[in-house]
């Protein structure tokens, strides 16, 4: 299978796989500094919540290797101001503000020579990255209970290798079951407008050997209709108190559609991705990306450069068009309140 696409070098720089460029190129991408990770998060060059959150904790990590400064308060405000910046990039996946607030909590504990306060940030910023390796085997053994032998199951986006520092949320749960010798297909939606899962979750599906057939997001509906769906599972960017949660865009149309059909519809997410801030969806940022990408996607001129364009990058589905969650603290039940507070 795929490695990791997040790897920290011992020359204090971080290596990441140009997920853009997948799968016809393999472009590695050796970050310096902020200024590169900050570009690498918002261009999606690396993407999925937890992988970004990894990154960003990385990227305060850049910082102060590199930084010059010898006042250990002048270089811990350097770092804060670092991590609003790193934040910044990319509003509505909640796992880089907390990780990036992790970073922070850690910084202001710190009391020795400043000679010693990068390598104590990057102590907790690979504690961050090993956790969530072991979150994802987590989540995968605990939603593969519900992965049954001759399922069909439908995707969206990508939750895997890819987008975590581990094997996956929704995909790590399939791994997971795969594993456990249970054999199953998949479909994968392609999800407009940037074809992550076309580009990305086809390409892990197919080198891990699991049947996967790709489809073009409008036929999720039919496919449905036509019995071919037993199950359908997704991950997540941000998940309020009452389960409310942000997914790539698409996700909600695939989750109405499923409870019309008597489709049992999946969440897999991290413990990271629940922010207990919030009380419902609607608090939730909605990011919206460039009309190029909806114009000019991958390059090719598909709609004329005057057009309008609306390019939310996420939706909200409310939680109780969800079945379940996985996480590492296992599955979480409607009602989702109490479920989530419990956990």
């Amino acid at each position: 299978m795929i490695s990791s696409s997040i790897l920290w070098l011992d020359s204090a720089q971080l290596k990441l796989l140009d997920q853009t460029k997948l799968p016809a190129q393999k472009i590695v991408l050796i970050c310096d500094s902020k200024e590169q990770v900050f570009e690498a998060i918002q261009k999606l060059s690396v993407r999925g919540a937890p992988a970004i959150g990894i990154a960003g904790a990385y990227g305060l990590c850049l910082e102060a290797f590199r930084s010059k400064e010898t006042d250990l308060s002048i270089l811990k405000n350097q770092i804060r101001e670092a991590a609003a910046y790193l934040k910044s990039a990319r509003p509505t996946a909640v796992n880089l503000a907390w990780a990036l607030e992790r970073m922070l909590c850690m910084s202001a504990i710190f009391s020795g020579k400043s000679s010693e306060y990068p390598e104590w940030l990057l102590k907790e910023a690979k504690a961050i990255h090993d956790e969530d390796r072991r979150m994802c085997d987590a989540i995968g053994m605990a939603g593969e209970v519900f992965v049954k032998d001759g399922m069909r199951v439908l995707t969206h986006c990508n939750t895997g290798i890819f987008a975590t520092g581990g094997i996956g949320t929704a995909l790590g749960v399939l791994y997971k079951a795969w594993e456990k010798g249970k054999r199953f297909s998949v479909y994968v939606n392609e999800t407009r407008p940037l074809l992550q899962g076309a580009r990305l979750t086809t390409l892990e599906l197919l080198e891990a050997g699991i049947p996967v057939t790709l489809i073009c997001d409008s036929a999720a509906g039919f496919l449905m209709k036509q019995k071919k769906v037993d199950l359908v599972i997704v991950g997540a960017d941000r998940i309020a108190k009452n389960g409310d949660t942000a997914n790539k865009i698409g996700t909600y149309s695939l989750a109405k559609l499923a409870k019309q059909f008597g489709i049992p519809f999946y969440v897999a997410a991290p413990s990271s991705t629940f922010d207990l801030m919030i009380d419902s969806g609607e608090q939730i940022p909605i990011e919206e990306r460039t009309a190029q990408e909806v114009t000019q996607g991958l390059g090719s001129v598909t709609a004329p450069e005057n057009v309008s364009v609306y390019n939310p990058a996420f939706d909200v589905t409310e939680g109780e068009l969800i079945s379940a969650f996985f996480t590492e603290n296992g599955v979480l039940a409607p009602p989702f309140r109490e479920s989530i507070r419990k956990k």
